[in-house]
């Protein structure tokens, strides 16, 4: 089962992007904007049975301080909270460590130090996480999530979208076979669970972009009525 992440950050594009990023290495995301917002959701969470592993918590809300929120989830709930801010002061920061928080990035900060760091903070309170598989080389495809960048034969090769997510999706678990309701999930959402025609498109979509013959294709297999599967790396 996906761990579950409650995304705070009130800047709508790094929101999304992080939000992208997240959901490409598994993880089960959740966004808010504000402080008042995320604390509903966390109510939520425990009362549904349903509570999330790890806090990623912006300062600069909207409707107040994320610090606030930190102690109140201190008060309340037991789940790693990382701190992302553009502030760097160091008083700040170790006042916000003493506080409960569990770590803290300054804003810009990487993808990849984000997923280092949060696998370090939720390895401190028992779960375990292997970092998700983010370069991809078969043949003559090549593939590299973090850059965000599909080649064949070295040709870089330009992708929607829709199309680079379904495709991430697949590379993170290269050689195994990906349910259709997990690839629906992940990529467009539970509501679209029963949309299995949206997979067939960008299936099709992607083969023609990425196969030498898209009527055989050879790395985007289909596992009749189970999912796809990305051809194990050679």
């Amino acid at each position: 089962m996906a761990l579950k992440v409650l995304l705070v950050e009130d800047d709508r594009e790094l929101r999304q992007t992080l939000r992208d990023a997240l959901t490409v290495e598994g993880y089960d995301v959740q966004t808010s904007a504000s402080a008042s917002d995320a604390s509903a959701l966390l109510k939520h969470s425990i009362s549904s049975g349903a509570a999330f592993d790890l806090l990623l918590l912006d300062l600069g809300l909207p409707d107040g301080n994320g610090s606030d929120l930190l102690h109140q989830v201190r008060n309340q709930f037991n789940l790693p909270v990382l701190i992302i801010s553009a502030r760097h002061d160091e008083d700040h920061k170790v006042h916000l460590l003493d506080a409960g928080a569990d770590d803290y990035l300054v804003k810009p900060f990487s993808i990849s130090e984000l997923l280092a760091r949060m696998r370090v903070a939720l390895r401190h309170r028992g779960t375990s996480v292997q970092a998700a598989l983010t370069s991809y080389q078969s043949g003559h495809l090549a593939v590299d999530v973090t850059k965000h960048e599909v080649r064949i034969d070295k040709r870089l090769v330009k992708l929607t979208p829709t199309e680079f997510k379904l495709l991430a999706r697949l590379v993170r678990q290269a050689g195994q076979v990906v349910t259709h309701r997990q690839l629906l999930s992940d990529v467009w959402g539970v509501e679209f669970l029963e949309h299995t025609h949206y997979l067939r498109l960008y299936m099709a979509q992607l083969r023609s972009k990425l196969e030498h013959n898209s009527t055989e294709p050879k790395l985007l297999l289909t596992e009749p009525g189970v999912g796809y599967r990305l051809c194990e790396p050679d």
